[in-house]
């Protein structure tokens, strides 16, 4: 099979092409698992963290990509979950223990064995990918494969980053960066919360008259006081002077939740800046999402096609996962890029 693979820690300023087009066996799957073949993966702002080291290291050679969309074309011994054929996705998380208290409570995103697909074991930057089948979902029919791909990973997690800002209609939200994630939680914010407002901050004046389009109340530069104090703010970007930014925002009581893996060194000095009064006094409170459980994909997924959501795409050859990746890295975005795979 054709498979997009990184090989090591890559700067992506010197390096403007860190995956290599490589020829692998086809995978097998083992018990209870399924063999996916992939149609379309979405390709995130993990992967450039992955690429650039800021996330624990990937196993390597490995090949990247978590959200996954294809047809099973195989079930390994006492796999029964799925039948040949059938559209399943595949998210983030790609395994867990299954046994511990963070399982057995369904928070399996807490698992100290949870494992990432594209980091952990191989994703969908190629054409065929092995999974078990209970870290497997069936896709709703409403959308293509394609407009499925970011729902997986951009859609699941904005949905759990809603969830935990605690968020109830008619409260105002704030989303700090508008991409992907970002997008979709706009819109299940206005189907969820019809009388709530939503007030985004994004850098370019395209990103803010997108969130305009999609029935943002109000959008402005990162570093511009809201119209109204918001109960609750979702940061999903790379950098720490957003949340610097989003704190003085913040209304009392709010909650600050940043959907990030990792937030880049080099800016780090930003927390300097942070003025316990001005920013957190007042029980302001900062909580972070890590990963995904199994719940927030499947929920997420049946929340998106009720809705529907559906998201704004932009379509790469499984070839052209470089370009695709280095647009992201540019700040080249407009929704979600995914990748089409034959």
């Amino acid at each position: 099979m054709k498979a997009m693979v990184l090989k090591g820690i890559r700067d992506l300023r010197k390096n403007r092409n860190p995956l290599d087009l490589v020829h692998l066996p086809d995978p097998v799957p083992k018990d209870k698992e399924i063999l996916v073949k992939v149609s379309a993966c979405g390709v995130c702002h993990t992967e450039l963290d992955e690429i650039e080291g800021r996330t624990p290291p990937p196993r390597f050679p490995v090949v990247l990509g978590h959200q996954v969309v294809g047809r099973v074309e195989k079930t390994g011994p006492g796999a029964n979950a799925y039948q040949i054929g059938d559209r399943v996705g595949v998210a983030w998380i790609y395994s867990a223990c299954g046994k511990c208290k963070y399982c057995l409570g369904g928070n399996e995103n807490l698992c100290e064995s949870f494992r990432a697909t594209g980091r952990d074991a191989d994703g969908g930057y190629a054409q065929y990918m092995t999974v078990s089948e209970d870290f497997a979902y069936k896709i709703p029919e409403s959308f293509s494969d394609s407009e499925a791909a970011p729902l997986l990973c951009a859609g699941a997690i904005g949905y759990r980053s809603l969830r935990l800002t605690g968020i109830r209609d008619g409260r105002n939200l704030g989303l700090t960066g508008f991409g992907a994630s970002a997008h979709l939680v706009l819109m299940m914010t206005r189907h969820r919360y019809p009388n709530s407002r939503v007030y985004v901050f994004a850098r370019s004046e395209k990103e803010r008259h997108f969130a305009r389009e999609l029935g943002a109340v109000w959008a402005g530069a990162t570093e511009d006081e809201s119209p109204e104090k918001l109960h609750g703010i979702i940061d999903t970007t790379p950098a720490w002077k957003p949340i610097i930014e989003a704190l003085k925002n913040l209304e009392s009581g709010g909650r600050l939740v940043v959907n990030a893996i990792r937030k880049e060194e080099r800016d780090k000095d930003e927390l300097l800046k942070l003025d316990y009064p001005a920013h957190l006094w007042l029980e302001k409170e900062i909580k972070s999402v890590a990963n995904v459980a199994r719940r927030d994909v499947s929920e997420f997924l049946e929340l998106a096609a009720e809705i529907p959501i559906k998201p704004e795409i932009q379509e790469f050859s499984l070839e052209e996962a470089n370009q695709a990746l280095l647009e992201l890295k540019d700040k080249k975005i407009r929704g979600a890029k995914v990748l089409r795979v034959d």
